[in-house]
């Protein structure tokens, strides 16, 4: 019986020194396949609203209606999907089953939203949009939460969690920002014609977008599939097989979760989710309208993003080795905060050239590149700071619930990124934003209103997300403490 315990000590420890130090083929495969994440995401945050109401001419409000109320849908099957992939028992463990039966339901999805039916009236298309962005985001649920709870899995240590997240974030933006600079610098440009002088406003572009997105998306979940299939043996086994109702299962989950470090990342996840869905919403509204870039300029910004997910990936585990992840998360989050809406201003007080002069292209383009560098570390410290509660619940609760935690993070930013996508709606709608019209048809006041709305909206949920990452304790030395721990109980 002691030989057997000190084999099952020794199999264990050897499991945690291999999830130590994966090596950098498993980075790549880990990170490859956030990009699906990442070109849904893209698509979603910024095409959609625009393709809706100005290209087909669904009314605003009705979009960000069916936006909220998909994510509201998608969002409350978040943790049940999370518990499962949690006590799921197969032969291909517990997270890798989601991530094959996924990949083709996402996929299939995302290219039949950009195709919307000709000729259907508004209150059809309200119903094809809602349908269709639920499906595809309960369907892309089942791969993002069993795989972002493999980080966990894969690295154990402090600062090494937050350089696997770093991997992640990197080539979710990096793959989903390579959709969206092709949008403007390929797609875009191949369907101007004499009637639309801005491809962006052509409905024809957008199927094609769909058709090279959707593929990407099925590839990027089957390589990240793939890439770490040979790591199952190495990962923690499902909990022995019980029998319990609805009300077990929800209690379970509240008790894994129930504590002061998780809600201040929760409350972070909230107001972060609504910064998120307003900017994104009116990226391109600041792009195309309130600076007037063309689309081979914005897809020049976009590209900025390349750099700034190299320098958000390197920054995250330098920054949690020098500063600590909490503390450097408030830094970084506050720098990210004052630079994001610095242009605007400058516009807003009359301190900038007009629009066409090239000072204005290289501000954006640089101030971009900082910015998103900024946020993705911010991301990636974050989302380490969250995985390392999984030991602290496992502590205290004796459950590895991995797939619990990721999935209540994006239960609330899911729930609450609609609104933000609304308050976009209501923006424009505030500022008398005229529907389908041209850069140079939009008056200046309605553009001198959306910054003058924007700035003080962006700002105020920025710093709630500051402060609510402020009140998250534990520290290095209690996540060590933790690991200690573990290790004791065998």
């Amino acid at each position: 019986m002691i030989g057997n315990a000190k084999g099952t000590i020794s199999m264990a420890a050897a499991a945690a020194e291999h999830s130590d130090k994966p090596g950098l083929g498993t980075r790549i495969a880990y990170g490859f396949g956030a990009g699906a994440y990442g070109v849904k995401d893209g698509g979603f945050s910024y095409f959609l609203l625009l393709f809706y109401s100005q290209v087909i001419g669904v009314d605003a409000r009705l979009v960000g209606l069916a936006i909220t109320i998909a994510l509201v849908i998608d969002a409350v099957a978040d943790p049940v999907i999370g518990y499962w992939s949690d006590n799921l028992r197969s032969r291909w463990g517990r997270r890798h089953p989601f991530l094959y039966a996924s990949a083709l339901p996402t996929a299939a999805t995302y290219f039949l939203i950009w195709d919307p039916p000709a000729g259907w009236s508004q209150t059809s298309l309200f119903w094809y949009l809602l349908g269709l962005a639920t499906l595809i985001r309960i369907s892309i649920s089942f791969y993002e939460i069993p795989s972002t709870a493999l980080g966990p899995e894969l690295a154990r240590s402090y600062d090494e969690r937050s350089a696997l997240f770093g991997w992640r974030l990197f080539f979710a933006w990096v793959i989903g920002s390579i959709m969206t600079v092709a949008n403007f610098t390929l797609i875009f440009p191949a369907f101007v014609t004499a009637a639309i002088p801005n491809g962006q406003f052509n409905r024809d572009s957008y199927q094609l977008y769909g058709l090279i997105a959707s593929a990407l998306i099925f590839v990027a979940i089957i390589v990240s599939a793939l890439g770490t299939h040979s790591h199952i043996k190495h990962l923690r086994a499902a909990p022995a097989q019980r029998a319990l109702g609805l009300k077990a299962i929800f209690g379970e989950i509240f008790e894994t979760i129930a504590n002061r470090d998780f809600s201040a990342l929760f409350m972070a996840a909230l107001f972060g989710a609504i910064a998120t869905g307003i900017s994104a919403s009116l990226s391109f509204y600041f792009s195309a309208y309130f600076w007037g870039f063309s689309s081979e300029q914005i897809g020049l910004i976009t590209m900025s993003v390349f750099l700034s997910a190299a320098i958000g990936g390197a920054m995250s585990p330098v920054v949690s080795r020098t500063l600590g992840k909490q503390r450097g998360a408030v830094v970084i989050g506050l720098l990210a905060g004052i630079v994001l809406p610095l242009p605007i201003i400058l516009r807003l007080f009359g301190l900038l050239p007009p629009n066409g002069d090239p000072a204005i292209f290289w501000i954006v383009f640089f101030v971009t590149m900082i910015d998103v560098g900024l946020i993705i570390c911010f991301q990636a410290l974050t989302a380490s700071m969250l995985a390392d509660l999984v030991e602290q619940a496992e502590v205290r609760t004796g459950r590895r619930n991995e797939g619990i935690f990721f999935a209540a993070n994006t239960f609330i930013r899911k729930a609450v990124q609609g609104l933000g996508v609304m308050a976009a709606s209501f923006v424009l709608t505030l500022a008398q934003f005229p529907k389908g019209a041209n850069p140079s048809q939009v008056p200046e006041s309605s553009l001198w209103q959306l910054g003058a709305t924007y700035v003080p909206a962006i700002w105020l949920v920025w710093a709630l997300m500051i402060f609510a990452v402020s009140r998250y304790r534990l520290s290095r030395a209690g996540h060590e403490a933790n690991l200690a721990t573990l290790a004791e109980r065998g």
